[in-house]
């Protein structure tokens, strides 16, 4: 019955080997009709040959597994060098069979066989006596040694790729002890976080060093408050997140959530103090619903006496039927400080932040101002400030999201500026109209589908400049009806004069931009010695990876920007530009090769190859087809809203590059009502729109992640890293992957096989980083110093929101974290904020 058995599970193997070699042999064929890796016919051949030799239980079978197994080594090699996560890609499922193949029962079945065949060819005479299996041991042992030697050599070249960092530069931040210029570009206490990036300069730095690189593996959980607000209520997009970063103001912390609550907590104990909900509307047009954070007014700032506030009066849109703050929640009728908090509906909510009242004399008695007032295409949740605003000199300074490629009749992506005591405007940026920024006459109405500001803005109160990181004219991925207006603004940086709105220069980032690369996150304003002077510099990430450092009086690069050859070739009617500007300092990756193709197997991995030939890509840039366009890095970004954290006393930026691959296709439309790309062809469901389908267009847009059956990334780890770069030389001193995919995975093992990140990193002045926003779910310390990983914690949910740091009434310095996962990214969702101290005493 065993040998039964056993020549059965014998069979069943030969079947195997020949299936995977079937595989790999029509597939691979269709890989080199694509001029791809001629390696997978080779292997697929030689693997139904060995398929054939285990159904005749020949010994031959082993030999040929055997040069097969080193033939993919020797491949795999020349394709990956040593890094681990390639290799086994490529040898995993060889390597497995091979063990089994050469296990002791299968040869002894193996050879059992071939003894007696030769008991029934042979009489005794011949035989001389001798036992016929002694003679088949003979004969198999060297066969199954070379197997063994062959898995044996597989085996110590990948414990030796253990030991190589291809992808790994080492370096030392050094802390000049000269000392930095200047960086009073406001007075926030330093225990406190005035603003999303502490300061509305946007660095993301924190001027304590209670919390060292000594004492920071010491931190524990210190408070933990859970808001009850989850993603999944009526009416929520798919992309519902909890991305806040609280603002400690005070012996406070105030916070927002993805619904909209405001919720204040004793900075100390994480004990509630008030909460005031916006109740905001419902049947929203929501691409996405968050709240990043809440501003704040201390109302002392002076305001220009020039007459100018009075132009325009506080205005209202009868169309988008808004509810009124004040009408519906406790008020008082004069706050001395105001927090704004923006919702999804379209206002800016005034709020004191002693008790969480609604400002009555804001907005002419209604507590807020209506952001859909002179707005064209009102459609209630299709615009809104998904930013906190910016306050600055008595100014609000509002841009907002329009949702991107649902149609060509989208509102406009005007930046207005309101002022901070009663909601009035002040001036309108519109981007179609740049010079004319006094206050739009009541009767008329922003251009509608401009670039727009969804980004946070920076402000340099001494140069009396706000800093805006633009958007796109929508749709996306085709240009072909843009204006020239459209076309300068569109993924730039802008200076206004934060008094009157007027331009004070543009820097654009993408040129005629056809890939969502937007410009996403807050410029980091910060003072760098070049020549022995101290110049005042603007640090810009992208989506595309160059990080763009600018003079911030002028717009012109400090660092060199080159204009390169960009690939051609666009849609109907369509253009792209002839070149594309590259930044000195850049993280942008290398094109990728099919080589680069990975999974989880040798066969998904296959997969991707031809995916990947079967797509246009010529590199960066290339531009979106109806063939399907590998665009990479995708629109995902290398950064994205989180930025980076810029330390002004050793003059580097610490950054977390993130590196997917994503797939462009355009779908041609013969009209504007069938709905191209969503999902089973049906309408979402309520207000929510359909996405990508690009309505007045000519062509709706497939845009998804470039991964695998399995749904794993097609290109090979890593995917996400921390870095540190030097903001005078352009050079990056060091980078590490980081995060494991233990959150990704179907067996939750720890692989740090380095993951992307979404929500920001800070730096501290004693020389740790912190962040939390990769996909697994954890809070990570990192010595700026050399990017060495001191300390992490686990989180209930996903990280997805920047963190931030302040000084408690105890004197002890507190690390806040949010834990709400992200919808789009498919993280858990959480409602938590927790606080982390070192032991108090």
């Amino acid at each position: 019955m065993t040998t039964r058995r056993t020549s059965a599970l014998l069979t069943v193997t030969a079947i195997v080997v020949a299936l995977m070699g079937l595989y790999l042999l029509g597939a691979g064929a269709w890989l080199v009709a694509l001029g791809g890796s001629s390696y997978y016919v080779i292997a697929g051949a030689a693997l139904l040959a060995v398929a054939w030799l285990l159904w005749r239980r020949r010994r031959a079978a082993l030999w040929l597994y055997a040069a097969v197994v080193l033939g993919t080594l020797a491949w795999a090699l020349r394709e990956a060098g040593l890094d681990w996560w390639p290799l086994a890609a490529r040898g995993d499922v060889l390597f497995l069979v091979g063990l089994f193949l050469v296990s002791a029962w299968v040869e002894r079945r193996l050879r059992g066989d071939e003894a007696a065949h030769g008991a029934r060819g042979a009489d005794d005479g011949v035989q001389g006596g001798r036992d016929p299996n002694d003679r088949a041991v003979r004969r198999w042992w060297p066969a199954r040694a070379a197997l063994a030697a062959s898995l044996a050599v597989f085996l110590v070249v990948g414990i030796a790729s253990w030991f190589s960092h291809p992808h790994r530069l080492d370096g030392t931040v050094e802390r000049d002890g000269a000392g930095a210029p200047s960086q009073a570009l406001s007075d926030v206490p330093a225990g406190e976080w005035h603003a999303y990036g502490r300061t509305d300069a946007g660095r993301r730095y924190s001027p304590l060093s209670q919390i060292t690189p000594e004492n920071v593996s010491r931190l524990a959980v210190a408070w933990r408050f859970e808001t009850g607000d989850l993603r999944g209520q009526p009416g929520d997009p798919p992309e519902t997140t909890f991305e806040v970063t609280p603002l400690k103001i005070g012996e406070r912390l105030f916070l927002c959530t993805p619904h909209q609550q405001v919720i204040a907590l004793d900075a100390t104990t994480g004990e509630k103090i008030w909460e005031y909900d916006p109740k905001i509307r419902d049947r929203l047009a929501l691409q996405h619903l968050t709240c990043r954070g809440l501003s704040y007014d201390d109302g002392t700032a002076s305001r220009p006496s020039d007459g100018v506030r009075d132009a325009a009066r506080v205005r209202r849109s009868a169309k988008a039927d808004l509810p009124i703050a004040a009408d519906d929640a406790r008020t008082v009728e004069r706050c001395s400080a105001k927090l704004f908090m923006p919702t999804a509906d379209g206002r800016i909510i005034a709020i004191d932040p002693d008790n969480g009242s609604v400002c009555r004399s804001f907005g002419d008695g209604t507590g807020q101002i209506d952001l859909w007032a002179n707005m064209p295409n009102v459609n209630p949740g299709g615009y809104y400030s998904t930013s906190p605003v910016v306050v600055a000199r008595g100014l609000i300074v509002v841009g907002g999201t329009v949702l991107d490629n649902v149609s060509t009749h989208e509102t406009s992506g005007v930046v207005r500026a309101f002022d901070a005591s009663t909601g009035a405007l002040v001036w309108n940026f519109d981007p179609a109209k740049p010079d004319e920024t006094a206050p739009i006459a009541p009767d008329a109405t922003y251009t509608p589908n401009s670039p727009n500001s969804w980004s946070i803005a920076s402000v340099d109160p001494a140069l009396g400049l706000v800093y805006l990181p633009m958007g796109n004219a929508p749709p996306d991925q085709y240009g072909a009806k843009r204006t020239d207006a459209e076309e300068r603004f569109s993924s730039s940086v802008v200076a206004l004069e934060l008094d009157t709105g007027k331009m004070r220069w543009v820097f654009q980032t993408v040129h005629h931009d056809l890939w969502d690369y937007d410009v996403p996150a807050q410029p980091s304003l910060v003072d760098l010695r070049i020549d022995g002077e101290s110049v005042p510099a603007l640090v810009q990430p992208t989506k595309q990876g160059d990080v763009y450092v600018l003079d911030r009086r002028s717009g012109k690069p400090l660092l060199p920007v080159v204009e390169k050859p960009a690939p051609q070739g666009a849609a109907l009617d369509d253009r792209t530009s002839s070149t594309q500007p590259s930044s000195a300092l850049s993280f942008a990756p290398q094109p990728l090769e099919g080589r680069d193709m990975w999974g989880a197997t040798m066969f998904d991995q296959l997969a991707c190859r031809i995916a990947y030939h079967r797509m246009r890509y010529e590199g960066r840039f290339t531009p979106p087809s109806k063939q399907g366009t590998l665009v990479y890095p995708g629109n995902f970004g290398v950064f994205n809203w989180g930025g980076v954290a810029v330390d002004p006393v050793r003059e580097i930026a610490f950054t977390t590059p993130s590196y997917l691959a994503f797939v462009s296709k355009l779908v041609p439309r013969e009209n504007d009502e069938k709905l191209y790309v969503q999902k089973d062809g049906r309408a979402p469901e309520g207000a929510l729109p359909a996405l990508n389908e690009n309505f007045g267009a000519p062509f709706a847009v497939k845009l998804e992640p470039f991964v695998s059956v399995f749904g794993i990334p097609c290109q090979a780890p890593p995917w996400g890293y921390v870095a540190a770069a030097d903001l005078r030389s352009g050079e990056v001193v060091w980078r590490r992957r980081n995060g494991t995919v233990r959150d990704r995975a179907p067996i939750p093992l720890p692989f740090r096989m380095g993951v992307p990140d979404l929500g920001g990193p800070i730096v501290t002045a004693s020389g740790i980083a912190f962040l939390s926003g990769t996909l697994d779910y954890y809070v990570r310390g990192y010595d700026v110093t050399t990017g060495e990983q001191l300390w992490r914690a686990r989180l209930p949910a996903g990280g997805q929101a920047t963190p931030m740091t302040y000084l408690g009434k105890d004197g002890r310095q507190y690390l806040v974290v949010v834990a709400g996962g992200h919808g789009s990214l498919g993280t858990k969702a959480g409602d938590a904020v927790i606080a982390y101290a070192l032991p108090a005493g």
